[in-house]
């Protein structure tokens, strides 16, 4: 029988989401013996601009609606870099980073201004890539007081520049894509030698926006279904941490009653890298997925957005 094992990835975009739903998190983990990898955005929390994707990608409007967006995430998060200052989320957040780091479990990087990055990647110049990417790391350096061994990019958005960017960065892995088992990235012309390890179960974000299920119980049963192996599961810690807390932990107490096994990140990369020559090249791409509006990067086979 097939081990069903979850790498939990968790995503801290805002101030509010790092502030408020990182302790609660700790406590959930800490409540059932579950160690996870925490990525931190470090510069600015400019959630607010978001709204402009309204206009530019296709889906976000219908899954605000669909996913109740302002109960998700609160409206101090919606307003921030617009009505609200920008707060810097590292200067504000960093004894609460690093309590994750002393509760045991793995941190690393998940960018520096989320939203510019997410929004503005494809138009960066490398001088831009490098100045965001650099200044993640070298506040990650100045917080936890170590180098990050893995970073996670903004909303899934990648690019040639920012792969090459990372690759000098000599991590253990990366998690920037969607679907599929662990690769080696190609772009540009290029096959890159970092280890990536994508995301391979929806979002709990998406699946609330599926208008197929409906309310708690059906969101449980789908999670519950959709371990069939080893998987890893990307949350959020301003709607798991926060607003769907109390889901989460249904989610998660689900899966240990069915003896699903947690391991992080790292461990499913050094397991991987031990077996290097059998790791394959991928080229990356753009796919959509269902309840998030826009595209994200996959190395999965086939799944090319039109």
């Amino acid at each position: 029988m097939t081990p069903r094992r979850v790498a939990l990835k968790v995503d801290c975009d805002t101030l509010e989401g790092t502030r408020d739903g990182v302790p609660r998190l700790l406590e959930i983990f800490a409540a059932r013996g579950i160690r996870a990898t925490f990525y931190f955005t470090l510069g600015p929390d400019r959630s607010g601009v978001a709204v402009r994707r309204i206009f530019t990608r296709k889906g976000f409007l219908s899954k605000m609606f669909r996913s109740r967006a302002p109960s998700l995430y609160g409206w101090r998060t919606m307003l921030s870099g617009t009505l609200l200052p920008a707060p810097m989320i590292g200067a504000a957040c960093g004894e609460v980073m690093r309590s994750a780091a002393r509760a045991g479990h793995d941190t690393g990087v998940h960018g520096w201004d989320h939203v510019g990055w997410h929004d503005g990647l494809p138009r960066f110049t490398r001088e831009q890539v490098v100045r965001d990417y650099g200044a993640a790391h070298a506040e990650f350096l100045r917080l936890l007081g170590k180098p990050a061994r893995t970073s996670a990019a903004p909303g899934w958005t990648v690019s040639p520049l920012s792969l090459e960017v990372q690759e000098e960065r000599a991590l253990l892995h990366t998690s920037d894509t969607r679907g599929g088992a662990p690769f080696f990235p190609t772009a540009g012309g290029r096959t890159f030698h970092t280890l990536e390890v994508p995301t391979t179960l929806p979002t709990l974000d998406e699946t609330l926006a599926w208008p197929s299920l409906h309310g708690d119980a059906e969101q449980r049963a789908f999670f519950r279904g959709a371990v069939r192996g080893t998987e890893v599961h990307t949350i959020h810690t301003e709607v798991e941490g926060r607003s769907k807390a109390g889901l989460f932990e249904g989610i998660l107490d689900d899966w240990r009653s069915d003896g699903v096994a947690f391991v992080t990140l790292a461990e499913l990369a050094r397991e991987v890298l031990e077996r290097r020559s059998g790791v394959p090249a991928r080229a990356v791409v753009e796919t959509r997925l269902p309840g998030r509006g826009g595209t994200v990067a996959t190395g999965w086979p086939g799944t090319a957005a039109p």
